[in-house]
Order: C-alpha cells, then structure tokens, then sequence
C-alpha cells in the first residue's frame, strides 16, 4: 500500500490541475443528481423495525384502520383566567377550531375532546387528536404548519392552543450553524499548530470538499432510499471531522520534509505514502464499524452507518488524491520561513527523533555508546539508557515523561477516574426522544407537559392493540372482553372502547397507561401484554399485538439492546486483530482494547451523568432529563471505536518506529510523543470542537450523539492515548513489543509507517528520516 500510495501522491502532484477538476466535477454531479432525484425535502425520519410486531401490526392497520395508521397530532385547548373548555363560548371556539383543523392538508380524521372525553378532570384543558393516513416522514412540509395556522383562530384571550403529538417528533434539525462554528474552530487550531494561515486553510478546504461530495450523494438517493436528517447530520458531523484530521496528519508530515530541503513533489508523494497509509488503514477501520451498522436490521440505524461509512471513505480518497493536487498548487510556500518559530520547531524533531546533534550538526556519542545532545539543547541519554529532557522537549514529551515516571501510580489513577465518570451507566435507560425532551419554548413540548399534567402522563404515548377476531365465535364480544382483561393490568389509567372493523375481523384497542411512554413502567406493561396473549387466546379466542409509537421505541431498544454486546464483541475483536498486524506485538493490542472500553464506559457515564440526570445538563441546553436515546451506545461503539484506532496507529507507530531502531523500550515512548505528540493533540482538539459544535441542534438525539462523540474523543485522545497508553508501555518495556516467533513468522507484514520507501522516495541526508505516520 505505501508504495501504491507514493505514486498516487506524486501522479495527483504533477496532474494537479485535472484532479482537482475531477474533484470539482464531481461535486456538481452530486448537486445536480441531488436536485433531480432527491433533497432535504424527501428525508425520512420514520422509525420501524422489519419483521417486528409493532411494526408488523402497523402494516396490518394499513388495510384494517387506516385512519389510525399513520402519525397523529395533538391538539390542546387551555382555558384561562378562571374559565373552563366546557363554558359555551369556550367551546364554540374550540368545535370552530376543530372544523378548520379538518380542512388542513393531509387530515384524515379530527376527533373532538367532547366525544372522546379526553377533557381534564377540572375542566381547564381539552386534547383533540388528528389523524393522518400517512407516516411522519410522509407529510408534506408544510402540513403541521397549516394545522397550527387552522387553528390559531380560537387563541384568544381566555384561551391558549398548542399543538403536538407524535407528528412533530423526530423533526429534521438543522445544522448550519453547527457547520460553521466547527469549521470555524477547526481554523483556528491549526492556525496555532501550523503557525501559518495558508497551511491551516488547505485540511479545511479539502474537508469541504469531501463533505459537499458525501452529503450532497447522500440526498440524491433520499428520492428512493429512506435517509433520515440524523443520519444526514451525522455523515456531516463525522465527514468535517476526519476530513480534516487525515489532511492534518499528511499536511504535517509534508512539512516537515520541505522543513528538511527535501523538493515539494518528493515530499508530497513520501507524505502521501507514509501518513498516507496510516489514513487509508484508520479510515477503513471507521467504514467497516460504521458498515457494521447495518447487520442490526434496522433501517434508520442502516442509513445512518452507511451515510457516515461513504462520509468517510469519500474523505480518505480526498486526503489521498485532492490533497497532493493541492499541495502542488501551494508549492514552496509551505515551507516554514528560516528562523521562524515553526521552523525551529520542525528543526527540533529533526532526524529520527533519536538520533540528536551537538552544535555542529554532529551525532556525538557518549562513553555508555549512546548518542547524546550538544549545543541544540535536544534530549540527552543517561549512562543508565533513560532519556532525560532538555530544552527542546515539547509539551507532549514532557507529558509524557511526567505519566511514565510512576507508571504504575499513573495507571491506577487513570482507571479510577474514568472508572467513576462510568459509574451512572449502570443505570442507563434507553428509548426513542419523545416531546418531552424538545425545547421548553416550542409548542409540542408546551403540549406535551400540559396534556402530563392535566390528563395524565400515558396520555402522550398510548398504547395500540390490534386483535384479531376471526376465531372467536362472537368477534364483538371477544373484543370487549380484552379490553377488559388489559384494563385489569397493573399501570393501565384507562382503556378506550374496541374499534371494530367486520370486514376484517379486527378491533382496534386503545390503552392509556398510567406512565409516561418513556418510563420503565410502559415498557413493563408492554411485555405484560405480550406476555398475556396465550392467556387472552384461550379466554377469548381473540389474538392481540401490541404497537403504537410507544410499542415501537420498545421493540427499538429490545432490538438494540440485544445486538449491543455482539456488536461490541465484533468491534473489539476487529480492533485486535487490526493492531496485532499493524504494530506485531501481543500487548499493544490488548492494551489499545481495554483503554477502548475503558473510554466507552467513562463516556456513556458522562452521558447519563447530563443527559438522564442533569448534572450540568443546562451549559449545553438541556432543560429536561430523560432516557438515553436507544441508537447511542451502538453508534458511539462504531464512531468511537474508528476514531480511537486513527490515535492509537498515528501515536504508537511512532514509538514502535523508534523501539525496532533503538532497542530502547522507554525512549521510544518519548520518541512517539516528540514525533506525534503535538498533531495528535491538534487532531483531538479539531475532532472534539467539530462534534461539540452539534450540540446547538434542537434535535435530543443529535445533541446527545454530539456530545458523547466530543466527550468519547476527548477522552480517548488524552486520558487513553495520551496517558494510559505510555503508562502501560512504560511499565512492560520490552514485552510491549514482544510476540511469538511461531506467529510473527505467520502474520503478514503491513509496512504501514512505509519502511520501504525510505530509499525509494530518496530522502535527502540531511532529513535521516525513516518513513512513519505522522509528525
């Protein structure tokens, strides 16, 4: 792969006034096929589960009840100033109301509080339903808006009207300022890190153009395949972040070859082929997690694995051809000025990282045979071997020299921190974000909490049996008869009347619980009925389903609940087996796995901790504490995973570089930080910025994806990588690197810190550079 890379680095270089046309064709080709056949206007955020009972009952109650199949809105009436719905004004507003509701685009039916009876007990509040044939994600978009405006007319003074309802759930959020502030930021980092404008712009603006590419893709299909808007900002969030973090890793080693003499079009092509490899082995690491997605079977997880796994192979192949075009373009003048602080920085990791010169430019070697620093002021070797630093050390290695002195002590207090940041995870409770997670300020949540407070909490998210008669000799009355049996149940507030269908056989049964939908409780009542079907099958002769929107967030979790550890047993296995053939030694990848899971428990923890029980939830927005949402651990397993392996190949190839030359176990732990330290902090920083920029979305699901992908990274770049990793290698030296013969013999040699190309790229002399990931 180096090798290949190489010459697709130099080929991109010299044609790269066509690669960048073919980049820029490319992208208008995607903006055309997304206005022919797709757009924003198309994305489905309908949740469903092929082969599940709930959804195999609302496949049925296409046919049988059709009103009752699709979405539904909420419609609540609030009298004020001591008057009540039921007052003859009042109610004239309100059955005036109720008409023009039915005329709105889509309605299918307008059932009245005052023959539902879904009036509350002191009068002040009444909840009208309207039904839609069609799912959420099928209504035109201005549909809910029409309704609002249908029935703002009796919001007069004595009255107040906000609408809800599952039909405002799962709405598209958007994220354009989420774009900017993350791009912004990004900026701005590598503005520090580069100490050059012109170099910091060149990562974001190939990033931009991976992104357009992907997105725009990804909206042509929403004509034919169901893309939800998460899914859309999830490609968005993950495709800005890794674009920019793999330009940042061959940007940095090409600068540092032009700081070392070496011709732009040579280190451009050695970039490529050396960080290059590293950025083709992460990001394909990132597609087969997020391509692991889809074996859960569930569609909206599906799109949003397979639109972040195209975000990012589209970003891999952008680092790999658009960015040497591009770094043609710049030439030279990426070259930091002589004498500049850059430069000196550059100057400073100079050589091998090992090797260091006294103030004539000389390797001078001590009276123990170890090479030892003159008037540079670089890293000096002890007669014991231990690297000792001196005033060239940057702030990674002196980090790193400060966690390796004890080990041990390091150790131990990494894993019970981060041991206590996961402790809340225990208690984690998983469902679909509902109402009562939107903002306090929009009108279905006014809605929600109104119709919670008034006629009860199950009064959000009933309950939708779907029996089937057809074997019962009086269908009417075996209806009757498990309504009757499911009103018995515990947490049942009220049971409505059987909606029949004779046609059909069926009947329609509508269970109010006494829980909220997201509560524990409703989940319980919905495995009791479920559980009490053979009962209700031999008292009855009646067969019964359970669904509704409530039904389906429970059948979610179930789902994902169960593909959970599988799903994880895979990703972990995959990340040794990866790191057994990349770094050939049995506890690096050991290691790499157990600071993972270290780093997902501590960020699921964190979660909890904001999201289920507030603490410190308001600083980032969130006004109401609620369930996790069921997608999170499976997506933060798969993203998280991908992106702990772009650290732990970029920081410890580096060490394994300098062990394989030195023999020295502990300076090649400083070697890796003095190498990859800094860009690695950059590329966490710019990664972390990026995902913590999301969390302005309106949308619960996305804040909380956000801020466990910001939280997971920043954890796993500096507590993991940066701290735990050096610890253990500091504290199993020479095993760190050890691995049977019998199997080394027998596994197949990656080369992917590029050994091979050291005499095929011709290196200058002066560079004494042997090829690895990043710099």
């Amino acid at each position: 792969m180096p090798a290949f890379l190489h010459r697709l680095g130099r080929l991109a270089f010299r044609r790269r006034r066509r690669m960048l046309a073919l980049w820029l064709a490319l992208v208008a080709a995607a903006v055309v096929c997304m206005t022919a056949f797709g757009g924003t206007g198309k994305l489905d955020n309908t949740f469903s589960i092929p082969g599940s009972e709930s959804q195999r009952a609302l496949d049925r109650m296409k046919t049988d009840f059709p009103t009752f199949s699709g979405t539904s809105a909420q419609i609540v009436f609030t009298a004020t100033d001591g008057q009540k719905v039921t007052d003859p004004a009042d109610s004239a507003r309100i059955r005036a109301a109720l008409g023009a509701a039915a005329s709105a685009p889509q309605v299918a039916k307008v059932v009245s509080p005052f023959d539902a009876h879904t009036i509350s007990a002191d009068g002040t509040t009444a909840v009208a339903q309207v039904r839609y044939e069609v799912p959420q994600s099928a209504l035109e978009p201005n549909a809910l808006d029409e309704l609002k405006s249908a029935v703002a007319g009796a919001n007069q003074q004595g009255m107040r009207v906000d609408v809800g309802g599952s039909a405002f759930g799962n709405a598209p959020s958007e994220s354009h300022r989420s774009d900017i502030i993350g791009v912004g930021v990004a900026l701005v980092i590598l503005t520090l890190t580069f100490g050059s404008l012109l170099t910091a712009g060149i990562p974001v603006v190939t990033a931009l153009f991976g992104v357009a590419t992907a997105i725009f893709g990804a909206l042509s299909l929403t004509g034919t395949v169901s893309i939800s808007s998460t899914a859309q900002s999830l490609a968005l969030m993950i495709g800005l972040a890794v674009g920019i973090d793999y330009a940042l890793f061959i940007v940095s080693r090409h600068r540092f070859h032009l700081a070392h003499g070496m011709e732009p079009e040579d280190s451009a092509a050695l970039a490529v082929g050396t960080a290059g490899s590293a950025v083709v082995f992460a990001g394909l690491t990132v597609v087969i997690a997020m391509t692991g997605l889809t074996v859960v079977g569930i569609p909206y997880l599906t799109a949003m694995g397979l639109a972040a796994a195209g975000a990012v192979l589209i970003a891999v192949l952008v680092a790999t051809t658009l960015l040497p075009a591009i770094l043609g373009f710049a030439g030279t003048r990426l070259t930091p000025g002589p004498g500049s602080r850059a430069m000196r920085r550059e100057q400073a990791v100079g050589g091998t990282g090992d090797n260091v010169a006294d103030g004539t430019g000389e390797s001078v070697a001590s009276r123990t045979g170890e090479i030892v620093a003159g008037g540079t002021g670089e890293h000096v070797v002890s007669r014991t071997g231990e690297h000792v630093a001196g005033a060239g050390a940057n702030a990674a290695e002196r980090w790193f020299r400060l966690v390796t002195r004890r080990p041990l002590l390091t150790l131990v207090a990494v894993v019970a921190s981060l041991g206590a940041l996961a402790w809340p995870a225990h208690d984690m409770r998983l469902a679909l974000p509902d109402n009562g997670t939107a903002p306090k300020s929009s009108s279905q949540r006014i809605a929600f909490d109104r119709v919670g407070e008034k006629l009860g909490p199950g009064f959000n998210g009933p309950l939708l049996v779907l029996a089937d008669t057809s074997h019962s000799s009086d269908p009417t009355t075996a209806a009757q008869r498990v309504a009757a049996t499911i009103g018995a149940l515990p947490d049942v507030a009220t049971v409505g009347k059987p909606v029949a269908n004779p046609a059909t056989h069926t009947a329609l049964i509508q269970v109010i619980p006494d829980s909220a939908p997201s509560d524990p409780a409703t989940k319980t009542l919905v495995n009791s009925i479920r559980d009490d079907r053979a009962a209700i099958l031999r008292d009855t002769g009646a067969t019964v389903q359970v669904t509704g929107s409530t039904a389906v967030s429970v059948d979610v979790a179930t789902k994902l609940n169960s593909a959970l550890i599988p799903f994880a047993a895979v990703v972990i296995g995959l990340s040794l087996l990866l790191l057994l053939l990349v770094f050939r030694s049995l506890v690096v990848p050991l290691k790499a796995a157990a600071g993972f899971l270290l780093s997902i428990a501590a960020t699921l923890g964190a979660v909890v901790g904001v999201f289920q029980l507030g603490h410190l939830g308001s600083l980032i927005g969130v006004d109401t504490t609620g369930p996790v949402s069921s997608f999170l651990p499976i997506i933060l397993l798969a993203v998280l995973f991908g992106l702990a392996m772009d650290y732990e190949v970029f920081l410890v190839s580096r060490m394994r570089e300098s062990y394989l030359r030195t023999g020295n176990p502990l300076g090649a732990v400083h070697s890796g930080a003095r190498h990859s330290g800094r860009v690695v902090t950059a590329a966490a920083l710019i990664m972390t910025s990026v995902f913590a920029a999301f969390l302005t979305s309106d949308s619960t699901m996305l804040k909380q994806i956000a801020f466990a992908l910001a939280a997971g990274v920043l954890l796993d770049a500096f507590v993991i990588r940066m701290t735990f990793v050096p610890a253990v290698l500091a504290l199993t030296r020479h095993a760190a690197w050890w691995l049977p013969k019998w199997l080394e013999r027998r596994l197949p040699d990656l080369d992917i810190e590029g050994d091979r190309l050291g005499p095929a790229a011709a290196v200058p002399e002066s560079v004494a550079l042997t090829p690895s990931t990043a710099d």
